[in-house]
């Protein structure tokens, strides 16, 4: 397992999308009942933009500086976190925010208005009841570990946090592979699948796993054909892809993770000192 050779140029983070997110940005600039409170490098943040994009619910992007809070967005979220939504097709306008609420809630709407899903259908709750498994582990674990292992200094916990990162992955795969046996698989892991629920819970990761893991930490992802296919079908997908912004806004904001400067963010303090992920 490589270790991190690059050193600390100073590098900030970025304030607005670039590539592809940029022209989403500018395609969902107007008034709607939902806007989404976004910070353009956040992993938690892309989890609710690709939910809203594939669920075909209507949502304006304000995107902020996470650092530098709005007022706007400590009204709707205590710890001035984003994700965050604002409803306003209420009266005054109510809020949401926690990127996992905020997905059972749009998925919730969409079964009232575009019908669309990221779940197996009602029909199937053992199904449902895998994809939930699932997706603790991405949360529970997967996650977490990301955050350890990008902000390892120590040349042997670089290393320790590399293999505890693929072992993450391995035992995700373990779950899909459970799925396939048992209900014939889910979302795009299955040959033919639609997007769904995990894959939009692991998939930002899984990109910063593939320019900012690799370029800091030097990672290399498992290969296989199974495991290849399924990260090429969700990575391109077309709908994760209008989320994404242009690889050097990941490297540069993620900079001050990888050397662990002093008040990254909310999660590299609670990493820092051993707590849950706020």
């Amino acid at each position: 397992m490589a270790t991190s050779t690059t050193m600390d140029t100073g590098k900030s983070y970025h304030k607005q999308a670039t590539g592809p997110a940029f022209d989403t940005v500018q395609r969902h600039a107007t008034d709607q009942d939902i806007t989404l409170f976004a910070g353009c490098f956040c992993p938690f943040v892309q989890r609710v933009w690709v939910a809203l994009e594939y669920l075909e619910i209507p949502y304006k992007v304000y995107e902020v500086d996470p650092y530098k809070k709005p007022q706007e967005l400590l009204e709707l979220s205590p710890k001035g976190l984003v994700p965050a939504l604002r409803l306003d097709n209420y009266s005054p306008p109510r809020a949401l925010n926690e990127s996992t609420v905020i997905l059972e809630y749009l998925e919730d709407l969409a079964s009232m208005s575009t019908k669309r899903s990221l779940l197996p259908p009602l029909s199937d709750p053992y199904a449902r009841a895998l994809v939930r498994l699932q997706a603790d582990h991405v949360n529970r674990t997967l996650v977490p570990v990301f955050y350890r292992y990008l902000q390892a200094q120590d040349p042997d916990a670089q290393i320790a946090g590399g293999r505890e990162f693929l072992d993450a992955i391995e035992t995700l795969v373990g779950l899909f592979e459970r799925a396939d046996r048992e209900v014939g698989g889910t979302g795009l892991w299955k040959d033919g699948g639609e997007l769904g629920l995990v894959d939009i819970l692991v998939g930002p990761w899984l990109l910063r796993a593939t320019n900012v893991l690799k370029h800091y930490r030097g990672l290399e992802l498992p290969r296989g054909p199974k495991f290849d296919g399924w990260l090429k079908r969700l990575l391109e997908h077309s709908v994760f892809k209008r989320t994404c912004s242009t690889e050097e806004l990941y490297l540069d904001s993620y900079e001050r993770y990888a050397f662990n400067r002093p008040n990254t963010s909310q999660v590299a303090n609670a990493i820092n000192t051993g707590r849950g992920l706020p």
